[in-house]
This record gives C-alpha cells, structure tokens and sequence, in this order.
C-alpha cells in the first residue's frame, strides 16, 4: 500500500469524523483525514447537553480532544480541503485544493453543514456563550429570560415560537427576510414583538456576554441572551452528489439506518450531513456505527 493509499478516507474532522476515527484506530486500519478546519462545530463556545460535561465544553476542546486520541492510534491527518471525488473499479480516489491525490478502498463523508451568520459585529465571541443557534441543544439555556431572536423571515419567526416553551419574553428581530401574514398572528398571540430592521452590532460585556443588539436604524435592543436563526444554512454534500449518493430535496444525504452506508457500496455518510436532529451525540453515534460497518467491509474484503 502506497503512501497515498488507504483503507479508509475521512472527509471532514468534525465530532463525527473524529468519532469515527478513533474506532477504525482501535481496529488498527491505515486511515486518512481531510479536513480544513473550517467545520460548524468550530464556532460553538460552549455544549451544555453532553453527557460528562456537567459545565459544558466547546466544539473547539472536543476537536482538539479527538484529533490528539485519534493520532495516539495512529490515524494521519492532513489540513486541507477535498475539491474531487470519483470511485472507479472498486476503488475511491478524491483530489485536494492543493494538488494532491488519495486513495482509498472505502470512504466516509463527515463534511456536515454550515449555519448562514450575517457580518455582524462581535456575534463570533458569543455564539455558545450567550448566543444560541440549537433550541435542541440550549433552549434550557434561556429559561425564564428575556430572548432576542436575531433571524430572517419564517425560519426566525418559527424559532421564535419554538422558544416559547422555555420563556414568555422574546423579541424576534428580523434582519432580513419577510414574514407573512398568518406567521405575524402567531406571533402576536404569543406576545412575541417583531421589530424589522437589520443587525449592525452585538451589544456585549466582557466580550462574549450578551446584552443586546444595535440596529442600523441607530436603535439599541437590550436582552438577556440571543438566539439566532437566518435559515439558509449550507449541506456540504457536493462531493457526495459527484459520487452519485442518493439525496433529499433540502441537500441532506441519504444513508442506511443501520450502517450508515449511502447507496453507492463502500461510501458511508455521518454527522449533520445526513438527515437527522443535529446534536454532538448524535453525531458521535453515526461516527462510530459507520467505523464498525467500514471495518466488517475491510475484513469482509480481505476474506
């Protein structure tokens, strides 16, 4: 086996990757991860619903975290971004940004999503601190409180409504987009104020603790916490399209419940990539079922 050559290539170092990672490590297979650190678990500060991690940790500590157990078992990353994918006579080649060319006997596309977030001054600090983007994840985190809801349109306006379970004070700030009619009475009927003027600023103390926003229209907003929700988010699926991976309308990719495995044989999928709820465990969970079904596959072809 060359120095290119794999049993397995990872596409993408998220919680997912890593998780999966880790497991084919533990079964001692020659893999490779590619991956440009640009991933959406990056920017979360802080996940409060991880079992072990009574205070919460951050995307960027579990990165880290996994890359370093994964490396121990001898997993070889590369810092770089996979522009090509193509499988030919059984076996699967991908071409990189910088010019260079793997090979492997299977594949495991952990490329996830990206959340459309507006230039608005000083949101990076707070988001997983005192800006949410999960109500999943962190609506227990604005109980009782006081939420504005940066969004856009109907994605915004639904959100809002979603955090009504956890408190009756939310303000939805439309930054863009429109809000029809019928969406508008719900939200009055749950009290929720509509101001429509986009987002200039983050209002904060210390950095990354949430106090408001600044409208361009000059208007201050005080709140106690933000949650954001501009839809538009990004499905990194392109390269699984170039392979022929069966996917929804929406972009999300379609796997075996069981195995994780796409329609096309030896090309597996996990994390936010495919559908399901978007939650770290989850994610971990879909990484390691799709390692365990990746390593029956190199053993099966070994027989």
């Amino acid at each position: 086996m060359s120095e290119h050559t794999y049993e397995c290539m990872i596409v993408g170092a998220g919680i997912a990757g890593l998780q999966a990672a880790i497991q084919l490590g533990r079964y001692m297979h020659k893999v490779l991860v590619i991956d440009n650190e640009d991933g959406r678990s990056n920017l979360c500060r802080g996940y409060h619903n991880i079992l072990g991690w009574p205070e919460g940790v951050s995307g960027e500590t579990l990165r880290s975290l996994g890359r370093k157990q994964a490396s121990k078992y001898g997993i070889e990353f590369t810092n770089d971004f996979v522009i090509d994918a193509m499988k030919t006579d059984g076996r699967i080649s991908v071409k990189t940004k910088a010019g260079r060319t793997y090979e492997s006997t299977t594949l495991l596309l952990s490329t996830g999503i990206k959340d459309r977030i507006p230039s608005i001054k000083n949101i990076t600090p707070c988001l997983g601190v005192s800006i949410y983007v999960c109500p999943d994840c962190d609506g227990y985190e604005v109980k009782d409180q006081h939420v504005l809801l940066l969004g856009s349109g109907k994605t915004g306006a639904n959100l809002a409504l979603t955090l009504t379970y956890w408190t009756d004070k939310i303000t939805f700030i439309n930054h863009d987009g429109e809000v029809e009619q019928s969406m508008l009475d719900k939200l009055k009927q749950k009290n929720i104020a509509v101001i429509n003027e986009e987002i200039e600023a983050i209002v904060t103390e210390n950095e990354s603790d949430f106090k408001g926003v600044r409208l361009k229209n000059g208007q201050t907003v005080q709140g106690d916490k933000g949650f954001i929700g501009f839809g538009g988010n990004a499905v990194h699926s392109e390269l699984a399209k170039q392979l022929g991976v069966e996917r929804l309308e929406n972009k999300h990719v379609l796997v075996d419940p069981r195995t994780k495995e796409t329609n096309i044989t030896n090309v597996w999928a996990a994390g936010d990539l495919i559908a399901h709820s978007e939650q770290v465990t989850i994610a971990m969970a879909d990484g390691c079922q799709a390692a365990i079904w990746i390593h029956k596959r190199l053993l099966k072809n070994k027989q």
